[in-house]
């Protein structure tokens, strides 16, 4: 072995060293910020329960029995938007989820207003939702797989890129939905209530989508 080739290995060792003591630092300092997120984001759901849970039982009148337009309705849409987009997917269903079992999206009548909400990339798999009001919220890439979605009203609601497969859309209102590249059958959209002005999965206008589908149909 030559002179070089042993300063060669002296000088090498302590660089990779060096090198895997700097990546292990880095891997550490990731793994404690990711935990932070996750913390941050557990506590602002929780004060975002803790919150509603106020202005469903604890104002007079309670959340439920408000008037439209009136200040409780106001401050509970604005908490709600704001906790959303600080929030993860799963945790978006989670809030989803909520508002829908305390009777506040109820396409009926609803309570909170949902549109403009982001829930990009909400984590709604098998959820149930029937007859809730999602109308004008941003549902990007969210996942709706197998989800119970008969009458809901989705009105100008953003559904791009959208898994959508598996759900239940009877009776559903996409009146202004987009629906590109959203993950959904001929079939299920078949079942809605109305597409009238929606953007379909290939990027046509429901109404152009109509007519390329009657050519296919009569073999054109």
């Amino acid at each position: 072995m030559s002179p070089s080739w042993g300063w060669t290995k002296l000088l090498v060792v302590p660089a990779v060293i060096a090198a895997v003591g700097l990546w292990f630092n880095r891997q550490q300092q990731e793994r404690a910020l990711e935990v932070e997120r996750q913390r941050a984001q557990d506590e602002a759901l929780q004060a975002y329960f803790d919150q509603m849970g106020q202005l469903l039982l604890g104002k007079d009148p309670p959340l439920r029995q408000s008037e439209e337009d009136s200040e409780v309705r106001t401050l509970a849409r604005a908490r709600t938007l704001t906790v959303l987009s600080r929030l993860d997917g799963r945790r978006k269903g989670q809030v989803v989820q909520f508002l829908y079992e305390s009777g506040l999206i109820s396409s009926v009548s609803p309570v909170l207003d949902l549109s403009d909400a982001d829930l990009r990339w909400a984590f709604l798999v098998g959820a149930g939702l029937s007859g809730a009001d999602l109308t004008g919220a941003f549902l990007n890439e969210a996942d709706l797989s197998r989800a119970h979605l008969s009458r809901v009203a989705l009105g100008a609601a953003d559904l791009r890129w959208a898994n959508l497969s598996g759900a239940d859309l009877s009776g559903a209102d996409l009146n202004w939905a987009v629906l590109t590249q959203a993950d959904v059958t001929e079939e299920q959209l078949e079942e809605a209530l109305t597409l009238e002005f929606a953007t379909m999965p290939n990027g046509q206008k429901y109404e152009d989508w109509l007519k390329s589908k009657g050519r296919r149909q009569n073999g054109e």
